[in-house]
């Protein structure tokens, strides 16, 4: 009795198996990546014409183990380079970024969406803090949390913005490249006006007089 029990439930696992409802329950694959750049492949020096530098001399670096985007250390101004699609919601915006300090001066950078007006995370290494700022000219701050940045590290930022039922949700984290992703945002708001549409971009302002480096650059969509 024991081994008709048994036969049976293996019966009934291979006919749940070859069930085709019972397929639709597999989670969905993840999302292909709308745009991904870790600059292996690009020859060094200026930027190719799909990124639009909005300021700043960044070039592409050979590091001899890999290849970045170099922001160079001087001079002292806040600059950015805009990348991939036009959109404005549903999508995940990533990328690796390095620099370090000199004496009591450091860096401030992030990653942004929406052109130069939109929502951004800045990493603000002085403050000691992660900040959700949102426009250019007179940017205001969002939200912000504690947040303790590695001078010569890599630091991995993630910006994620997507339609929650009649509002608009705003997450950002950041996290030791090479470390396990946080589980928990960092940084969340919502906003009931749609964000501005435009490209996702990466920013920097080299305040410690030392270069700053941009890697694997990601823009996903979600869901």
């Amino acid at each position: 009795m024991k081994k008709l029990f048994i036969l049976a439930a293996l019966v009934a696992v291979v006919s749940a198996m070859a069930d085709p409802a019972a397929k639709s329950l597999k989670a969905p694959p993840a999302a292909a990546p709308l745009f991904e750049c870790d600059f292996s492949k690009l020859p060094t020096g200026a930027l190719p014409e799909s990124f639009m530098v909005m300021q700043g001399e960044f070039t592409v670096k050979d590091l001899g183990t890999n290849k970045v985007i170099e922001l160079p250390g001087a001079p002292v101004d806040s600059f950015s380079v805009l990348f991939g699609p036009v959109t404005n919601a549903n999508i995940s915006i990533e990328a690796n970024i390095l620099s370090t300090s000199k004496g009591r001066r450091m860096p401030v950078f992030g990653v942004g969406s929406g052109g130069v007006g939109g929502y951004k995370l800045q990493i603000a290494p002085a403050k000691k803090s992660a900040e959700l700022i949102l426009g250019d000219s007179e940017p205001q701050v969002i939200a912000s949390a504690p947040f303790v940045w590695e001078s010569g590290s890599w630091t991995h930022c993630k910006l994620q913005i997507r339609r929650s039922s009649d509002a608009w949700r705003v997450e950002a984290k950041a996290w030791k490249s090479g470390e396990a992703e946080p589980k928990d945002w960092l940084l969340a708001t919502e906003a009931k006006e749609a964000p501005i549409s435009g490209q996702p971009s990466v920013l920097g302002s080299p305040l410690a007089g030392t270069p700053i480096l941009f890697d694997d650059l990601k823009v996903t969509s979600v869901p």
